[in-house]
């Protein structure tokens, strides 16, 4: 079997999996963001937190829940860092560095998993597994418990409720991330990862020197780190660790995981607005760009561009072998179309068009799924500019599952589009002007490439990196923080204001003039104004960078 077989056959696989399960796992999760009945464990989580699990809130005080609760989690994890040298199963670290913990909590608590440092020698590992991991779980159920308060925005009629941000910010931790987690974790350690509290292991290399292989608490990190589309990794290689992913299967069960919340979340919100194929539009739409991504970076990276790339059938360099080209690559864009942030390879040494495929996959604002619950808000969003451009082209007040697009929508909806763009081109613009592009180990249109991926992965909340720049200097840490805590919450909040909004409209009645957006010509609408907003956008820093360099 040829190499370009075995990813073709890896690939359908995938697709073959994710399809089956879409329904299934679809209805579970709208049964349990929309169950009335609290578990015991549940009740005693309500009772510690002092919040009664029937009562609902409006758009704002969700809001208000979400940035106090992202607000106490980043002070917690900052502080856990700096006394970390204090704590149980510190492994002799020191603290970490003001400017690096201020970076790695907003970065986990954002869901960006950005790591500017190398975790097997920098954090402990309490901190590892009751720091990281735990915000691991809890920054994903923030994700998705934004994205059922839009779901119930278009859902409801004539209220101010969205829910309550505690029931659901609970139910999906314990209900759904917890359990897959505990399973997935046994299966990564039948596949070798690691599982342990060990300190490091002395062992003898081949050339007869020594070498400590530092342990400790791997597979239950991986697990929620791919489930919950964060991406940090125990190890600096990531992914590409035999601890972390050992084996093939291994590699294709990371990519069934942080794939399978966001594909399946399209049923949820189907099975809410009572009209199942809104859904699988939605889903289509989001399958239609993962395929021509995946599709892409596996053709530019077995192609080779390049002499010695060519020469030897594809770009080798940066890869690891157990995985070969196909695997790595669509595990590159799997995680850039999420905002999983992992990588099983050096990004940096990808060719210069195969390297601009995850660039674009975080540019499109990592809708195709897109992270756990951000994905699906964000093609929902693009759906509503949809609507709204197709009605003005008829001359008829866009409306989109019975909810009319008026003017407070669509400004909601175009300041969200406006934030992670603005922070990307301003922030690349900053790095050259004050010279802190010069921790990039490139010059010309790659170096470009690195300073625009770096801000393109801190306010996407992705956290991958091309990794030929060097971001632990003060400037960066605190640069790239600012990225990413503007890029999760201001979002955020035009998400919330725009379910607001949308909950309190009395429902429209389908009429003859209504677009309909279940059929496969609004799915093509949907992934052409996706294209068309990152073409406008971001074509010129494209150019000056990966295209320059491609071509």
């Amino acid at each position: 079997m040829t190499a370009t077989t075995a990813g073709v056959l890896f690939i359908l696989t995938l697709v073959v999996a994710l399809a089956v399960v879409h329904r299934p796992f679809g209805d579970y999760l709208f049964r349990v963001v929309s169950g009335t009945r609290h578990s015991r464990v549940e009740q005693i989580v309500y009772r510690i937190v002092g919040v009664n699990p029937a009562a609902e809130q409006s758009w704002g005080v969700y809001a208000r829940a979400v940035l106090a609760f992202s607000t106490i989690s980043i002070l917690f994890l900052y502080g856990f860092m700096r006394l970390q040298n204090h704590l149980w199963l510190s492994l002799g670290f020191d603290p970490v560095a003001s400017h690096g913990a201020w970076n790695t909590a907003v970065s986990f608590v954002t869901n960006t998993n950005w790591q500017w440092y190398s975790g097997e020698s920098t954090m402990g590992h309490l901190v590892q597994m009751s720091g990281l991991a735990v915000q691991n779980f809890v920054s994903a159920a923030v994700g998705i418990a934004v994205a059922v308060a839009l779901v119930r925005g278009f859902a409801r009629s004539r209220t101010g409720e969205l829910g309550n941000f505690w029931v659901d910010l609970t139910r999906i931790t314990l209900r759904v991330l917890l359990p897959i987690s505990v399973l997935g974790a046994i299966m990564l350690m039948i596949g070798g990862a690691v599982q342990n509290l060990s300190g490091g292991t002395e062992v003898t290399t081949l050339t007869g020197g020594t070498q400590t292989i530092t342990g400790g608490p791997v597979a239950s990190q991986e697990v929620i780190k791919e489930l919950g589309t964060n991406g940090g990794g125990f190890y600096n290689v990531n992914s590409a660790h035999p601890f972390e992913n050992p084996t093939t299967w291994t590699n294709w069960l990371e990519i069934f995981l942080l794939l399978v919340i966001p594909f399946s979340l399209p049923r949820v919100f189907g099975r809410m607005v009572g009209q199942v194929r809104q859904g699988y539009a939605i889903v289509a739409a989001m399958a239609v760009l993962a395929v021509a991504s995946i599709a892409l970076t596996n053709v530019f990276e077995l192609t080779g561009d390049g002499t010695v790339p060519q020469a030897v059938g594809a770009a080798l360099e940066g890869k690891e072998v157990r995985f070969d080209v196909s695997n790595s690559a669509t595990f590159a864009a799997a995680t850039t179309l999420t905002s999983t942030g992992a990588v099983n390879s050096f990004h940096d040494s990808y060719t210069a068009l195969g390297g601009m495929m995850p660039l674009v996959n975080m540019m499109l604002g990592e809708v195709a799924p897109g992270g756990v619950g951000a994905g699906l808000y964000g093609l929902l969003i693009l759906a509503v500019i949809t609507v709204f451009v197709a009605g003005l082209m008829v001359g008829r007040t866009p409306e989109y599952v019975g909810k009319k697009i008026g003017s407070r929508e669509i400004k909601l909806a175009s300041l969200y589009f406006l934030i992670t763009p603005a922070l990307v081109l301003i922030g690349s613009a900053a790095a050259f002007a004050t010279g802190n592009n010069s921790t990039a180990l490139n010059v010309g249109p790659h170096g470009l490439s690195e300073v625009l991926y770096a801000f393109t992965s801190a306010s996407n909340n992705n956290g991958s990196a091309f990794a030929g720049i060097t971001v632990s200097t003060p400037w960066w840490n605190t640069a790239l923080g600012l990225c990413m805590l503007l890029g999760r919450f201001l979002p955020i909040i035009f998400v919330l204001a725009l379910a607001g909004s949308l909950a309190r409209q009395q429902p429209t009645p389908t009429s003859e003039g209504t677009l309909p957006t279940h059929r496969p010509l609004f799915v093509g609408m949907v992934v052409g104004v996706t294209v068309i907003l990152v073409a406008l956008t971001f074509l010129p820093a494209l150019a000056l960078g990966p295209l320059a360099e491609g071509l």
